[in-house]
């Protein structure tokens, strides 16, 4: 069984919409494009190395109309190789609607998401999962990733549509690596799925040492 590996781009306060430009998705969002300005050498190079292995995609219709416009245009220019990457690896694209899957190579997956998800994720060894904000939060209900890689960058925004909606479940997870800072303050975060739900506890407890007036 392969791996589900979920990249996310949000700011400080878990916004998550729009963050590469503009275009992707603009409806009552003015801060299309919010991570342009933060991106440098080192936030580039990590999320390069978050697609080693890949060997097929896993997107939401929008992400998957932006990316088939650009990537296949781009092998030979400044990003070939990772537009060789995701021109030669599988696409898998989910969607209600009945999209133009005009990048080769590319599938539409039915109406049963959470199956389709387990059926690619039997098939293949590394499958990364880009932007698609609305498809990332059914994954994350549904504990349908092994990997996610955050990256969270040094500004508030108040409004867009957020990582955890209210739909999120609770779960736990692992730091599989310690977080890294690049030049301009984004943070990298690598989390793996763990098993069970958070726990409480209790703060003032004896054993805590805290809240006591001794």
């Amino acid at each position: 069984m392969g791996l589900i590996h979920v990249e996310l781009f949000a700011t400080l306060d878990l916004v998550g919409q729009a963050p590469g430009g503009p275009q992707e998705d603009p409806v009552g969002f003015p801060f299309g494009g919010w991570q342009a300005p933060l991106l440098d050498e080192v936030g580039g190079a990590q999320v390069g190395a978050a697609y080693e292995g890949t060997d097929a995609l896993l997107l939401g219709r929008r992400t998957y109309d932006i990316f088939a416009a650009y990537w296949p245009h781009q092998e030979g220019g400044e990003d070939n190789e990772i537009a060789t990457l995701f021109n030669n690896v599988p696409k898998y694209v989910a969607s209600r609607a009945t999209p133009t899957l005009s990048w080769a190579g590319s599938t539409q997956l039915g109406p049963d998401l959470a199956g389709a998800v387990r059926e690619i994720r039997d098939r293949h060894e590394h499958v990364n999962v880009v932007g698609s904000l609305n498809l990332v939060q059914t994954l994350l209900r549904e504990k349908l990733f092994d990997r996610l890689d955050l990256w969270l960058h040094p500004v508030v925004l108040g409004v867009g549509k957020k990582v955890f909606d209210g739909g999120a479940v609770p779960t736990n997870l692992t730091l599989l690596d310690p977080p890294v800072a690049s030049p301009k303050g984004i943070v990298y975060l690598r989390y793996g799925l763990a098993d069970g739900t958070p726990g409480t506890g209790d703060m003032t407890a004896p054993d805590r040492g805290i809240g006591r007036d001794d």
